[in-house]
């Protein structure tokens, strides 16, 4: 093959690759899809709980909310991964640029920053949940509850060691930005 043809061959294969990144869209697409069932669960416990708002013990009541806290949480760790990935991994979001509710850290979150915020959203949901646990802690097998801490443990100790690898990893100063790393899932 002369050289001409194996660059020829090699930008066939390069545009090939590029256009694969589409490939990616449906599984945005489900995401988006599986946000929409959070909503509809979300609402459902909502509505079936509000009658009996006012009968609830305290304990009950505290439940309630954690479980609608938590919804709203993994909605919006499903909401921030399909959009970074989509921005970060197949096209930019051009006609919603300028766009006076666009997300202040859409198009400044890299994968770096995706890990980052992925991770502290998982915290912050296992916290709910072993605090869910803790509240019925009365009831359940403690080697149950003794996982559950460890698990928790585990995702704690995995985001410190992800962000204290992102702080030493050398690019760490190209997605540093303020913007992009050290908002929390709350912010989102």
């Amino acid at each position: 093959m002369s050289r001409k043809q194996v660059n020829a061959v090699e930008r066939w294969l390069e545009t090939l690759l590029f256009a694969s990144r589409w490939l990616m869209v449906p599984i945005y697409v489900g995401l988006l899809v599986i946000l929409g069932a959070i909503s509809i669960k979300f609402v459902e416990e909502l509505v079936l709980t509000l009658p009996s708002l006012l009968s609830m013990q305290e304990r009950d009541l505290v439940l309630f909310i954690l479980s609608l806290i938590d919804m709203a949480l993994l909605g919006s760790l499903t909401l921030m991964v399909a959009f970074a990935g989509y921005e970060n991994f197949v096209s930019k979001m051009h006609s919603i640029t300028g766009h006076e509710d666009r997300p202040d850290w859409m198009g400044h979150v890299d994968f770096s920053g995706l890990k980052l915020k992925l991770i502290s959203s998982i915290v912050a949901i296992s916290a709910i949940h072993l605090l869910r646990t803790f509240l019925n802690v009365s009831a359940l097998p403690k080697e149950d509850v003794g996982w559950q801490l460890a698990i928790h443990v585990g995702f704690v100790v995995s985001g410190v060691l992800l962000a204290l690898m992102d702080r030493l990893s050398p690019s760490s100063s190209a997605h540093s930005r303020p913007s992009a790393v050290s908002r929390g899932p709350s912010e989102l």
